[in-house]
C-alpha cells in the first residue's frame, strides 16, 4: 500500500515527496521515483504537473 503524504524541502533546499510505503514513512527524491514503483502513480496531477515542468526545464539546457 502506497500513500502519499505531501512534499519536504530537505537541507539541500530540494524537494522530496514523502509517502507511507507498506505502514513505513519514506521520503523519496524526484530523481528516485522510479526505484519505488507504483509514487509516481500515487501523486497528485498537480505533482505530476509539476514534474513534468521540471523536466521539460531541464530538457531545454
Amino acid at each position: 500500500m502506497i500513500r502519499y503524504m505531501g512534499t519536504r524541502n530537505n537541507p539541500d533546499g530540494g524537494t522530496v515527496y514523502v509517502f507511507i510505503i507498506n505502514g513505513q514513512q519514506k521520503e523519496v527524491r524526484e530523481a528516485a521515483l522510479k526505484q519505488y514503483p507504483g509514487c509516481y502513480e500515487a501523486l497528485p496531477p498537480a505533482a505530476k504537473a509539476k514534474i513534468a515542468a521540471n523536466r521539460a526545464w531541464l530538457s531545454k539546457l
